[in-house]
């Protein structure tokens, strides 16, 4: 009897369709799962005028998910990496450069103060023992902030170090994943959950780089970097790996297959770009104008002091070092070696003294700033710095905002929505209990038919 086909195949998509609700249920605080539903489909009448119809069927099971949306949220988590990397780097530096113990412009402040307090008695060994200690604590505070910038530097390396095996093993993944997503595929088998796995490390690996997705017939999902290198292409996948210049540079590699990719730093994008974009736009030029400012300030005082004499009448040697980024008081100086006279001057002359204190007012070439006075390069700096901080603290702001929205976004499409499925739950136990009835009615209409052959 058809009626009785009819109501079974309802009780089965029935069946089916609270299934894909109770998984939904089931899932519903699993990180990355996309909701699932049946699509139900009329089966049409046979021959005959009196053939109302054969039932329903399933005739597929939906995922429902967006690309658009999906890529949007990728796209918003690289922006957040790239930017969230920057920061912490950033507010260090400001920190420490701007303390005002251990800041250069403190050091530099300190040096010309013991200077100053020199023109009253050129001669006072006391007061000229102050100059080369204030040199010295000048030195410190610059060495200092050199350290913390060449372990920033470090960390920047190892921290690159450290995302690229993540995400190799990442790329594996999402290889296999697209292998066994397009033979399952082939094969009939529902695939949400093996998408649903792939997709989370997609996420994943859009923070730490920028990429873009395209989309195959087969299921298989192939992955690029902006800049166009091949990341995964099917079942194969690429490897990233980095290494040391001799000018101690580390620069980044992308293998795929045979051919090997070098990539920008910066232009990759994600949290590997941000450690890029900072370390060259930021901490390097930053090291290189801290060493300009120290060796253009050794420079003039040393110049300085050979124009002058000793109270011994000797000409004066350099009481400043530097070498290897690193500023120090030449070894065994002493008080009775700062030339604070004049090579004419009689004693307690301080003419060259006043040429030394000038130099504070005389302009330096540093790099990130450009030319600017000895006395207002640190402030320049850190000024230039904080000012690239709250732009960055900006746009991690929007990216963090954007990111927040793209998953909204998402989850409004995809994210299990459990007064829904409650819905869904009640709507097909009622449809399925409504088939039973018809079978029921269909049984007694059977027997009773019998009844009346009998």
């Amino acid at each position: 009897m058809s009626i009785i086909s009819n109501a079974l195949s309802g009780s089965i998509a029935a069946q089916a369709a609270l299934g894909a609700a109770s998984q939904n249920i089931a899932n519903l605080q699993t990180a990355g799962y996309t909701r699932q539903g049946v699509l139900l489909a009329s089966l049409g009448a046979g021959a005959g005028v009196r053939s109302s119809g054969n039932g329903v069927e399933v005739s597929s099971l939906l995922r429902f998910a967006d690309a658009y949306k999906s890529q949007q949220m990728w796209r918003a988590a690289s922006d957040q990496g790239f930017r969230s990397q920057t920061q912490p780097y950033i507010t260090q530096l400001e920190r420490i450069m701007g303390d005002d113990t251990s800041s250069i412009s403190n050091g530099i402040d300190g040096f010309f103060k013991a200077l100053n307090a020199a023109a009253v008695d050129p001669t006072s060994t006391p007061l000229r023992q102050q100059i080369i200690t204030a040199a010295d604590a000048m030195s410190q505070n610059f060495n200092s902030i050199s350290n913390v910038m060449n372990n920033q530097l470090l960390s920047v390396h190892q921290q690159r170090e450290a995302i690229m095996p993540q995400a190799n093993t990442a790329l594996a993944n999402i290889a296999k994943l697209n292998e066994r997503i397009s033979t399952s595929t082939a094969s009939g088998t529902n695939v949400s959950a093996l998408m649903d796995a792939r997709d989370q490390l997609i996420d994943g690996l859009a923070s730490q780089m920028a990429i873009e997705v395209t989309d195959q017939p087969d299921g298989s999902r192939d992955i690029s970097l902006k800049s166009g290198q091949p990341l995964v292409l099917g079942s194969m996948s690429s490897t990233l790996s980095s290494k040391m210049s001799a000018t101690g540079d580390q620069t980044l590699d992308l293998k795929f297959g045979n051919s090997i990719f070098q990539l920008d730093n910066v232009a990759v994008g994600g949290q590997l770009g941000g450690l890029g974009e900072f370390e060259e736009n930021t901490l390097k030029p930053m090291q290189q104008s801290v060493r300009d400012l120290a060796s253009t300030l050794a420079s003039k005082v040393n110049t300085q002091l050979a124009a002058g004499k000793t109270m011994s009448g000797s000409v004066g040697g350099p009481l400043l070092v530097y070498a290897n980024g690193s500023l120090s008081i030449s070894k065994n100086f002493t008080a009775a070696d700062l030339a604070l006279a004049s090579p004419t001057g009689a004693a307690g002359d301080s003419q060259n003294l006043q040429s030394l204190i000038d130099i504070k007012n005389q302009s330096a070439s540093v790099s990130w700033v450009g030319t600017v006075l000895i006395s207002d390069a640190d402030t320049q700096l850190v000024g230039k710095l904080g000012i690239y901080s709250q732009q960055n603290q900006s746009l991690l702001k929007t990216a963090d905002t954007v990111r927040t929205q793209a998953i909204n976004d998402w989850k409004s499409t995809s994210a299990v929505n459990k007064d829904e499925e409650a819905m869904n739950l009640v709507e097909f136990q009622n449809m399925y209990q409504a088939n039973m009835k018809v079978i029921s009615v269909a049984n007694t209409l059977f027997d009773a038919t019998l009844q009346m052959m009998g």
